[in-house]
Parts: C-alpha cells; sequence; structure tokens
C-alpha cells in the first residue's frame, strides 16, 4: 500500500510530504495507481523547481523507489496552486483505489 503523509499549515497550505511503499494493484510496469501517484508526484515536484523555480529539499531511495520526501515547499501562490492540485490528484486515487492507497493530512 502506498502511504501519502502531508502536513499542512494551518491556512492549509502544504509545507511537506511523504510517499512510502508500493499499491500492488497490478504486475510491475502495469500498476495503474503506482503510475498515477508516480506522475503526479513528479510533475508536481518539477512544476516546483523548473515553473515556479523554488528548491525544496528533495529526500528519495533511488535504489529501491517506494519512498519520496519533499520538505520546506514555498509558501507562496503559485508553489501552493502546483500543491493544492497534488493533494487533490492523490485524494481523488484514494477515493477511487482505496485498498491501495492512504492518504493522511496533518496540521502542523
Amino acid at each position: 500500500m502506498i502511504r501519502a503523509t502531508f502536513w499542512l499549515t494551518d491556512d492549509r497550505r502544504v509545507i511537506s510530504f511523504k510517499l512510502t511503499g508500493h499499491a500492488d494493484a497490478g504486475p510491475y510496469g502495469q500498476d495503474i495507481v503506482c503510475a498515477a501517484v508516480s506522475v503526479l508526484a513528479i510533475s508536481s515536484v518539477n512544476g516546483l523547481e523548473q515553473v515556479v523555480h523554488t528548491h525544496p529539499e528533495i529526500i528519495q531511495d533511488q535504489n529501491n523507489g517506494g519512498y519520496l520526501e519533499v520538505k520546506d515547499i514555498d509558501l507562496g501562490h503559485d508553489a501552493q496552486i502546483i500543491m493544492q492540485t497534488f493533494l487533490n490528484g492523490i485524494l481523488d486515487i484514494q477515493d477511487n483505489y482505496s485498498d491501495h492507497i492512504e492518504v493522511k493530512v496533518f496540521n502542523n
């Protein structure tokens, strides 16, 4: 199961998130839950860096996969639009594939 954890400010701005685990929703290379989460996460981090020109702290397990942590996310408007869109997408995936992904949201 993928576990997605988001930490928000009191006014609901995303300050960090962590993704762990594997969806195991299908054979390797055909797991649509893993693919969806991966595309959303990578696109969001790329958007923060390449579109908004911010530099969050990124920690990942490049050897085994299944771990991505992003900290120190910019609280500015543009970065938060990307992060809110990412969070909404992850919550939509959870709504449809709750056997394979669990999302937790905490206020800091």
